[in-house]
């Protein structure tokens, strides 16, 4: 099978341990009893904040520092990947993280990228890392009371990826007893972890040591490298990131009619940072009139066709 091309971070894309924390300022408020217990009885997670163009505090300080500092992915491709021929970092979230970045600061490229492994989005939200995280990051119930997101950006679900000579058919019975990679801290782990129809997705080894990245990855690249090598036999993960590992791999395919869940992306910044939130909630309204569209054509259209728009905002008030 062809291999699939991991790439290095360059440019102004930052490592996650470079500058964690002290050099960012973080203002926010404390989250108080009626949010928490609103995430406690989560029925509607997509319904965001009230947009608004107004200057908050943590608004000012990303203007005082002259960058917005961003969560991506560069592995993920079509959605955030470096471009091996110009060494550019490329796809639909960097589209929407560039304009998130000229509203704010009025220049697409005043942005520091900072590759963000899936299991470290919300530790580099709450640590002060990054401003936001704009990474195919799911919208759900216990992720509300981690972090704050804005209104949903994109559709997606669950779905398996695997070798198209394979017997696996979907997300069912032909799942039993095959090794299936997904990554840590993703919603397909999760997923996994209520139902793997017998799957095996965590590490036994059968008495081996243990390797505990062996079937649960930091990366979802990852995932693809060790189904390329059998050392897996499925990948279970969003629909949207495996339809651009099958671009990259034509030995592979979505398995199943369709997904078996329904996920909503936001982009997501630390709780209590309301005005950071408005504020992407009040791009993304311009946004899904005037570049959603063509972001899709450019990057998604060949490999997700048929998808009409953006979902519609919701809000909740306040």
């Amino acid at each position: 099978m062809a291999t699939a091309c991991v790439l290095t971070a360059v440019g102004t894309l930052l490592p996650l341990s470079q500058g964690a924390g002290s050099a960012l300022p973080v203002v926010g408020h404390n989250i108080s009893m009626a949010e928490r217990a609103k995430a406690d009885t989560c029925t509607d997670p997509e319904a965001s904040l009230t947009p608004s163009a107004a200057d908050g505090p943590n608004i000012l300080a990303i203007k005082k520092r002259g960058k917005l500092i961003v969560g991506v992915d560069q592995n993920s491709y079509r959605w955030g990947y470096r471009d091996p021929a110009t060494g550019g970092l490329k796809g639909f979230d960097i589209d929407l993280a560039r304009a998130i970045a000229v509203d704010i600061l009025g220049k697409p490229d005043a942005v520091i990228f900072r590759a963000i492994p899936t299991n470290q989005r919300i530790p580099a939200l709450n640590n002060g890392t990054v401003d936001i995280v704009v990474r195919t990051m799911t919208i759900n119930c216990s992720r509300i009371k981690q972090v704050a997101f804005s209104t949903a950006y994109f559709q997606a679900g669950q779905q398996v990826l695997a070798p198209k000579s394979s017997p696996i058919t979907g997300y069912d019975e032909s799942l039993k007893g095959k090794k299936v990679c997904s990554a840590e801290g993703s919603t397909a782990f999760e997923a996994l972890e209520k139902n793997s129809f017998g799957a095996v997705y965590k590490d036994k080894n059968e008495g081996k040591p243990t390797d505990e990245d062996f079937l649960t990855v930091s990366n979802q690249l990852d995932c693809l490298v060790r189904l390329q090598e059998g050392l897996v036999d499925a990948i279970v993960t969003d629909n949207a990131l495996a339809a651009g590992q099958a671009a990259q791999d034509p030995t592979v395919e979505l398995k199943g009619k369709k997904p078996f869940t329904t996920e909503f992306y936001g982009v997501a910044t630390k709780l209590g940072k309301d005005d950071v939130v408005r504020r992407v909630n009040q791009v993304l309204e311009n946004y899904r009139q005037s570049a959603w569209m063509s972001s899709y054509q450019e990057w998604l259209a060949d490999d997700l066709p048929g998808i009409s728009g953006p979902p519609a905002p919701k809000y909740r008030g306040g």
